[in-house]
């Protein structure tokens, strides 16, 4: 991302734009904002990296920005010299010598003519000639050979072998060349994407005629909207036709060039071709005897007729607006348009209608639909009878996914281009009677991005509550931070990858690989065989008794479970080897897999909850449903699995050492039990395993037992082979392997009162666990727990937690109470819809009075003062100015016809219970302090916290308060040799019980050097903070002191109250969803440091966003995972994110039970990313309304089953996939009428 930004800076420096005003850039806002789209980010919701690069544009309002570091919301006049200093054009660059040397002789080697040898199977020609010189030269019969440019297909089509040789045909001039001419343009095949975009743009400026620049600027600015800009940048306009060509990938590149009419230049060996795109698309896959040399676009000025127009337009329906998504449907429309002189309508001729990526081998022309427009003057009738020629001629192949979506999306597109040429079609564009001063009313997804942050710091504790910056986040901003896989690989390191089962039960017969040059490259296979004599086939352990095994054998259990580990030299190799495994499975005398929850009712396949942690229920159902009015006897509710997807996969090195010892440095939430489970599998002493854990590039629960199955084979392999061997799991192994939250299925029945009110509720759920216990025993618990958030009257439920033969689920952020607290919300909204009254009005009928919330909170319920829900809920409804807002949405859903708005509210009550943790503070001799905790850092901010909290507790011995002691702190990493008991990092407690920790440490260390001072005071009157560690020690005063905290067990429960409001839109026509604004309310107590907890508040919300409406965790029939890859999985991306984001953190005051009164973070906003799911289900509801689209069977139109995730193909399915035909039916049948 610093790149990306940096190089967006540089680029607009260099433009010819007006100069900044001093310590800004050239760049804008808008173009700051996309300056990163494409890239990924798990952790901060995306908002402060906005910011941060939107602080360098010269148009950017500084008051806009949230800041906290710099300056509090709300200073009339923020300072920009508080700012980091940037200076035009980027600055001095200290880019490293030894980069440059490398890059000097690889440009050397490149310009020298008389290479002829390759360097490392790589040829480089310089002609058109040479190429084909080669290609013919015999040398490369015998190699699997590669023709690349920028090789950034490698990201779509993972290679299943190495290539012995590559060739590089960027190097060749022609094939980079621009012609202009009085009819188009010539691009290379080489030039790059980025490239291309910058010279449509020139071009379309340059024309005189608007029918010439139209075609040239739109071409462009849809290019800008394919991959990201870094891949653009490197990617060859002809590397992705030729994909399009040789693998059906889905272009759009390709799909609106033939809506172009594109051609391009080949040459077959000695001839060459000029050929229709269309026709190089149908040819059979090109080898590298075929080789693309131009495209050629023509502008279309001198094609128009006297008294046509020429029209062009572009469209694509993909997960995300920007950035690395590749489209369902894409589609390009280019036609002239007359007017019938009679009739007064519109006319088209020389259309071209191009679609592609819906299911087909290459983008097509629908030339059955350009015969049927061409000539006839456009009517409701004519459009009708064009869409149903468009459906038969879009016809998705067997298994693509989503077929009917794909084709509903193709007629949405053809509708809207035909549209505004046709009298009486309601276009679907702006809305023109709602006010643009209360809504925004042109294409919402073009919408800047805007964000209010509140935060209240208090004095009370310095320099704890204040938002500092994080602890060593320089380190890294600047790439310095040192991960596992950032540590220097030690001699003679080797690497591993995990072969896996891809059947879900089944024997293990044997595993071969298949000859190919990767497996040449294997230096041994390690499997269950290899596990020392006293030693275990255990790869997790878990808290609640159990264990899973490390590798199948001799049965594989589920897919995705690790058979073994290939070893190789290099990472690479590793990676490429094991996709050579070729394993024999049988099945015999095995009983079918349980791969669903249905399944494993039918086979009575549960895991025990124990008693402790089954929840209990509330009340007399039945007495609570006879006092109802009204009675929903079932309904369902279902919610899919979600990945973690942190930015670092799950990676180990293992060091093996003297005596049989080995060091693991491991990526994890939970050394203390990875060194048990390690030392178990190896069969040696705990003391003989050292787990060392500096930070984690993101967790979220999956880092915590997940992280013990890589960190244990790397730990058998090195112990195996008596060398360090390194395990960095790909995204594509990491995905299938790891798991992810609890899917669940469940039923209710409620009963309620006429005013809303509930009496009764009962819950059928069904818990996906995978196939072992893991963690999966509390999550009953935390789904009652979020789901009593409501006074429901009386509260029965069966919980059920199904074992299946799939990868085992564990906790992720929120686990549990993300569910519960959605189901409670998916009960209230189906409540409301019944009785046609304001959810709100239901939500707020059914919230909690004080004496409620102890009897369903009895353990966690804390003093009448803590429960703030009500005047949080009020609040929010205030800031966030929610009925004059949910007014607004109901006058645009009545004005607009094709695209649809909703806004929800939901509240957040959420159970938090601190573990015990050990600290230990040590003052060294030149004053500077050293702290362990057992808390890990995983970008949190737990170090940040613990910092200051050690400032502030040592502070009553600094001169000066606080002052200066904060930079003195050193955080050091995670051992589990040097402080013992550290426990899991989870929950969002962690940060607190380590300040906890870390405080009782250092009040050790008060109580021992008050004495000192106090003599020392008798001498002089101010004592130094050197000079009073100086007389410690030579006193002989210890100055490490250790403690371990315990929490208060009758107060150490405590709630969490937080709210959330949002609104978004859709578009009919293709299910996109756009999230215009999201207002977030949150209690921290007494924060430790507001910044940090509203970047923790604002991660969490957006990571939420992501389960409940955009990432598709799916799998096979075999219960294997095919969602991935970034490919196929799609996390909330900066421009999914809600375009105006508010976050405030309240200071509720004094909470004696908690360390200084401050209240956990992390976690708990991920359930209030309900509010965006359920503001979809109104506007979905206000769809239905428009269109009475039935639910089927007979059910209302605002009644509907709307499940977890929501994308946009079930948004639109929802609103109807056939709503088009049935508007243009309607018309026609007027038109019929009035004639």
């Amino acid at each position: 991302m610093c790149m990306s930004i940096f190089s967006s800076l540089v680029n607009a420096d260099k433009s010819k734009k007006p100069e900044p005003p001093e310590g800004f850039s050239k760049i804008s806002v808008s173009e700051a904002e996309r300056s990163f789209s494409g890239n990924m980010c798990r952790c901060t919701g995306y908002r402060p990296i906005v910011d941060a690069c939107k602080s360098f544009a010269s148009d950017v309002d500084l008051e806009d920005l949230g800041l906290n570091v710099f300056w509090r919301k709300g200073d009339k006049h923020p300072d920009v010299s508080k700012l980091p200093s940037y200076t035009l054009g980027g600055g001095i660059c200290t880019f490293p010598d030894f980069l440059k040397s490398e890059i000097k002789s690889e440009i050397d080697y490149l310009n020298d003519a008389n290479v002829s040898s390759p360097r490392e199977g790589w040829y480089c020609p310089k002609s058109i000639k040479e190429y084909y010189k080669l290609i013919n030269s015999g040398l490369l019969s015998e190699c699997s050979v590669k023709v690349v440019v920028g090789n950034t297909s490698t990201g779509v089509y993972k290679d299943q072998d190495l290539y012995n040789k590559y060739i590089d045909i960027a190097g060749i001039p022609e094939l980079s060349a621009v012609v202009r001419n009085d009819e188009g343009i010539q691009i290379g095949a080489a030039t790059s994407i980025a490239r291309t975009i910058e010279i449509l743009q020139q071009e379309s400026e340059s024309m005189s005629s608007p029918d010439g620049s139209v075609v040239f600027r739109k071409l462009a600015e849809h290019m800008s909207k394919v991959a990201s800009p870094f891949v653009r940048n490197t990617a060859s306009i002809g590397g992705n036709i030729i994909l399009a060509q040789k693998y059906s990938f889905r272009s759009d590149i390709a799909t609106i060039l033939l809506g172009a009419a594109a051609t391009v230049c080949i040459q077959v060996s000695t001839e060459t071709l000029r050929v229709t795109l269309e026709q190089l698309l149908e040819q059979p896959p090109v080898d590298p005897s075929t080789l693309l040399l131009s495209i050629f676009i023509p502008h279309w000025a001198s094609h128009g007729q006297k008294d046509s127009i020429l029209t062009f337009e572009t469209y694509r329906a993909a997960p995300r607006p920007l950035g690395n998504a590749v489209s369902y449907v894409n589609s390009a429309f280019l036609g002239h348009v007359s007017m019938h002189k009679s009739s007064g309508g519109h006319v088209l001729s020389n259309l071209h209608l191009a679609f592609g990526a819906y299911g087909t081998e290459h983008a097509i022309r629908a030339r059955k639909v350009e015969l049927h427009l061409t000539g006839k003057v456009l009517t409701a009738s004519i459009v009708l009878e064009a869409v149903r020629l468009l459906r038969e001629t879009i016809v998705p192949m067997e298994g693509t996914t989503h077929p009917e979506y794909r084709v509903s999306v193709a007629v949405g597109f053809l509708f809207s281009f035909l549209s505004p040429l046709c009298k009486g079609i309601t276009k679907p564009g702006r809305t023109p009677c709602v006010s643009p001063g209360v809504l925004h009313t042109g294409d919402a997804s073009n919408m800047p991005l805007s964000s209010r942050r509140e935060t209240l710091s208090s004095d009370e504790y310095k320099p704890v509550g204040d938002p500092i910056k994080k602890y060593g986040v320089e380190l890294q901003a600047s790439g310095e931070a040192v991960y596992v896989d950032d540590i220097p690989a030690p001699k003679n390191t080797l690497y591993g990858e995990f072969v896996y089962s891809t059947q879900s039960l089944a024997y293990v017969k044997s595993i071969n690989f298949k000859p190919s040059l990767a497996s040449e490259k294997i230096v041994t296979f390690v499997s269950a065989k290899d596990i020392p004599t006293g030693g275990r086939n255990v790869g997790s352990t878990f808290l609640f008794g159990g264990e899973e095994a490390l590798f199948g054998d001799p049965i594989a259990e589920f897919a995705g479970q690790a058979l073994g580990v290939v070893i190789a030299e290099t990472q690479r190799y590793a990676d490429m080897a094991a996709k050579q495994a070729v394993v024999e499975y049988s099945t015999d005398d095995l009983k079918p897999p349980i791969l669903t929850v249905e399944q494993a009712v039918q086979n009575n396949s549960y895991f025990t909850v124990p008693p402790n942690l089954y929840p209990k229920q509330v009340g007399d159902f039945s007495k609570g449903m006879a006092e109802a009015d009204h009675k929903i006897i079932s309904a369902k509710v279902k919610l899919a699995s979600q990945y973690y997807f942190y930015m670092e996969t799950q990676t180990a090195l293992a060091i093996p050492d003297e005596d049989n010892t080995i060091t693991v440095y491991s990526s994890s939430q939970y050394p203390e039990l990875a060194q048990n489970v390690i030392a178990k599998c190896l069969g040696i002493p705990f003391s003989s395993v050292r787990v060392i854990t500096r930070r984690v590039g993101g967790g979220f629960g999956g880092k915590a037992v997940r992280s013990f199955h890589i960190a244990t084979a790397a730990a058998l392999c090195a112990h195996k082979l008596r060398r360090p061997v390194r395990i960095y799991l790909n995204r594509n192994t990491d995905m299938i392997m790891v798991g992810g939250r609890h899917p669940m299925k469940v039923r209710y029945s409620v009963g309620f009162k006429s005013d809303g009110k509930i009496t009764a509720l009962h819950l059928d759920i069904l818990i996906n666990a995978g196939i072992s216990t893991d963690a999966s025993p509390v999550i009953p618990g935390t789904v009652i727990s979020g789901l009593k958030k409501y006074n429901w009257g009386a509260l029965s439920f069966d919980i059920k937690l199904c074992r299946t033969n799939t990868t085992s689920k564990s906790v992720m952020r929120a686990p549990g109470d993300t569910q519960g607290s959605f189901i409670a919300d998916a009960v209230i909204e189906h409540v409301a819809s019944v009785l046609s009254l304001d959810a709100n009005t239901v939500r707020e009928k059914n919230f909690h009075s004080y004496d409620s919330l102890v009897v369903f909170y009895p353990d966690s319920a804390g003093e009448p003062s803590t429960y703030t829900l009500h005047s949080i809920f009020s609040r929010l409804a205030s800031t966030s100015s929610y009925l004059r807002r949910a007014e607004s949405v109901r006058r645009f859903n009545s004005c607009s016809k094709w695209r649809k708005r909703g806004i929800s509210c939901v509240p957040v009550v959420f159970k938090v219970e601190p573990r015990p943790a050990p600290g230990r503070v040590s003052v060294l001799g030149d004053g500077s302090i050293v702290v362990e905790v057992g808390g890990v850092e995983i970008g949190q901010g737990l170090w940040t916290k613990v910092q200051q909290m050690t400032a502030f507790a040592l502070g009553q011995l600094w001169p000066d308060g606080c002052e200066g002691l904060l930079e003195r702190v050193r955080v050091l990493q995670t051992d589990t040799l040097s402080l013992i008991q550290g426990g899991l990092t989870a929950g969002s407690t962690t940060s607190e019980s380590s300040c906890a920790a870390t405080l009782q440490a250092c009040n050790m260390l008060v109580d021992r050097l008050k004495p000192v001072k106090e003599r020392l005071q008798l001498q002089s009157c101010t004592v130094s903070w050197d000079a009073l560690i100086s007389q410690a020690s030579q006193e002989n005063v210890d100055l490490s002191a250790s403690a371990y905290w315990v929490p208060i067990k009758d107060t150490n429960l405590y709630l969490n109250y937080g709210a959330g409001a949002s609104e978004v839109e859709i578009d009919l026509l293709t299910g996109a969803i756009t999230l215009l604004r999201s207002d977030l309310i949150y209690d921290c107590g007494k924060s430790l440091n507001p910044a940090v907890d509203l970047g923790q508040i604002e991660g969490s919300f957006i990571q939420g966003i992501g389960f409940f409406i955009y990432e598709e965790h799916q799998t096979n029939k075999d219960g294997l995972v095919i969602s991935n890859s970034t490919w196929d999985y799609k996390i909330p991306s900066v421009d999914t994110i809600p375009k105006q984001f508010n976050a405030e953190v309240l200071n509720t005051g004094y909470h004696k039970n908690r360390v200084l009164s401050s209240k956990a973070s992390g976690e708990p906003a991920v359930v209030l990313a309900s509010s965006v799911h359920c503001a979809l289900r109104e506007a979905i509801r206000a769809a239905r309304m428009e269109f009475a689209s039935g639910g089927g069977s007979g059910s209302s139109s605002l009644q509907f089953q709307l499940d977890v995730p929501a994308p946009m193909t079930v948004v639109k399915e929802l609103c109807g996939l056939d709503i088009v035909d049935k508007y243009l039916e309607d018309l026609a049948s007027r038109e019929v009428t009035t004639k």
